[in-house]
């Protein structure tokens, strides 16, 4: 397939690797969509894996805003996304992060939900988070903390990213046994079964061409 292309090469792609105006699109798309699945999950008092978990515990048991802790939580990956994935991946992984952290406070404040059903919330929110990271993998790029490691592993070893990603978050949704009751434990665990399925069946690196 050949190439399309400008004079500046912004857009130039082909079906193995992506523009540069396109893994842009793809960091801003992917973090508006985990961004707004972040702000149902957190209107109905849910939680879920990884970092962005650990995000939530600390907003909920000690007052800390989930963007800071979340960009602040994925500062140590970033070495190993660099040494393992590289330094592009890494800077698009950054942005993301930072995109979404910023996002996840101004969200809010455009948009009151004033009552949720806690399963609606872990599906839709489930989802949408799940979208957005299917977005950004396909980009070289993730939403940091255990994404990077279930890359990492799916690169390395072959493992699957996304059951990866949910045995990782199944260790930090125990967690949720100390701040949350029975109906919002199993909400979470509906949230992150459904962000992980997504990204399983529909990430495959074998199978997407367009992953450099």
């Amino acid at each position: 397939m050949a190439d399309r292309k400008t004079p500046l090469g912004l857009w130039a792609s082909s079906a193995e690797k992506h523009s540069p105006i396109e893994d842009v699109q793809a960091i801003v798309a992917g973090s508006m969509l985990a961004a707004l699945g972040v702000t149902l999950l957190s209107a109905a008092h849910l939680l879920i894996g990884g970092t962005a978990g650990i995000g939530f515990l600390l907003r909920y048991s000690v007052g800390v805003s989930f963007g800071i802790a979340f960009f602040t939580l994925n500062l140590p990956f970033y070495w190993l996304a660099y040494r393992r994935l590289g330094p592009a991946f890494t800077v698009k992984t950054f942005s993301a992060v930072a995109l979404t952290s910023l996002l996840t406070g101004l969200l809010p404040k455009l948009i009151v939900i004033g009552a949720i059903d806690p399963v609606a919330a872990a599906l839709f929110g489930g989802l949408l988070i799940g979208c957005g990271m299917l977005i950004l993998f396909r980009h070289r790029a993730s939403l940091g903390g255990f994404g990077i490691l279930a890359l990492y592993l799916q690169e390395r070893l072959g493992w699957r990213a996304g059951f990866v990603q949910l045995g990782l978050d199944c260790l930090v949704l125990a967690l949720s046994f100390f701040v949350a009751g029975p109906l919002v434990i199993l909400s979470s665990i509906l949230a992150a079964v459904t962000l992980n399925l997504t990204l399983a069946v529909n990430h495959r690196a074998d199978r997407y061409i367009a992953v450099r």
